[in-house]
């Protein structure tokens, strides 16, 4: 689609009276629904559908084969591997509607989501939580926690760069960008932001 603040590839559809933003790419075979609102400087991967009444934030990126359905909202850069997966209805039955029954799925800024994980409905992803490829989330995830298996659990925490963070005594500090870290009663919070880059 030539000529807008965005760019769809030929073979993608942006139907009316969904909502792109500046910078955003939406490539083959992808699919915006109508309702539908994304963000600035977005990258839609290959065969990406996104539904109506959802919401994606800035800077957010999701690879091939991923569909947002309604109810799903992600906060500025979020990170959506390839053929992970969000759900909406805890219970579906081809031949009972449920659409009144969707369950909303936040993920919070920052966090990133591995290929082939399944997100199910009604959870929260904390701030820069980081879910491992193949894991299955049935409850929320604090912020900065590594979340892997099935059903996902914390095993550890991530920095806000990315890299695994190796807290004693409940204190840590990135070795890669300087953040620093307190953890109290199974809850982190950043204490140094990055050194500047």
């Amino acid at each position: 689609m030539a000529g807008s603040d965005y760019f769809a590839h030929e073979s993608s559809y942006v139907d009316d009276g969904a909502v792109v933003g500046t910078g955003t790419k939406i490539w083959h075979f992808s699919h915006v629904m109508p309702g539908a609102v994304i963000g600035e400087r977005c990258n839609l991967g290959q065969n990406v559908v996104v539904m109506p009444r959802t919401r994606i934030g800035n800077n957010v990126k999701i690879q091939n084969n991923v569909s947002i359905y309604e109810g799903v909202v992600l906060e500025d850069d979020v990170f959506c591997g390839p053929s992970c997966v969000f759900t909406n209805v805890l219970n579906p039955r081809s031949h009972v509607s449920r659409k009144h029954e969707y369950r909303p799925t936040l993920v919070r800024r920052g966090g990133s989501i591995g290929a082939n994980a399944t997100i199910v409905c009604g959870v929260t992803l904390g701030e820069y939580a980081f879910v491992g490829a193949g894991a299955v989330v049935t409850a929320d995830a604090p912020a900065y926690g590594l979340m892997v298996g099935v059903p996902a659990r914390r095993v550890g925490w991530m920095c806000q760069c990315g890299e695994r963070l190796d807290i004693a005594g409940g204190r840590g500090v990135c070795r890669v960008c300087g953040a620093a870290y307190e953890e109290s009663a199974g809850v982190l919070r950043q204490t140094t932001p990055p050194r500047p880059s």
